[in-house]
């Protein structure tokens, strides 16, 4: 299944995904600057992405915890949500999410 990243500049990143991939696992794959630095443990925001809007209500809710941890991202919306949350299903195929223009990944620093 394809998943589709809008960087920053604009640019559409495609990128190949199997069910149970997590977002962010596909998002690091294809090289996009999302740093995931919990690793999946919801104790950043490091991960923030913004959902297109005719995506976001196909996905499970954001629990309460996640929800607090994108409390503190720069740049939200109301279609925000952590990668790291979003564990793919053969339902999310096309999926489209856009990269904050404020993602640096700064592990490779």
């Amino acid at each position: 299944m394809k998943i589709v990243f809008e960087t920053a500049e604009g640019a559409a990143v495609e990128a190949e995904a199997a069910p149970g991939d997590t977002l962010l696992a596909i998002a690091q794959g294809a090289g996009l600057p999302l740093e995931g630095t919990c690793e999946g443990q919801m104790a950043c925001s490091t991960c923030h992405v913004i959902v297109a809007k005719e995506w976001f209500a196909q996905l499970p809710e954001a629990s309460e915890e996640e929800e607090d941890m994108l409390d503190l991202a720069y740049g939200v919306s109301a279609t925000s949500r952590l990668s790291c949350q979003i564990e793919l299903t053969e339902k999310m195929d096309g999926l489209t999410v856009r990269i904050p223009s404020d993602s640096r990944d700064m592990s490779g620093v």
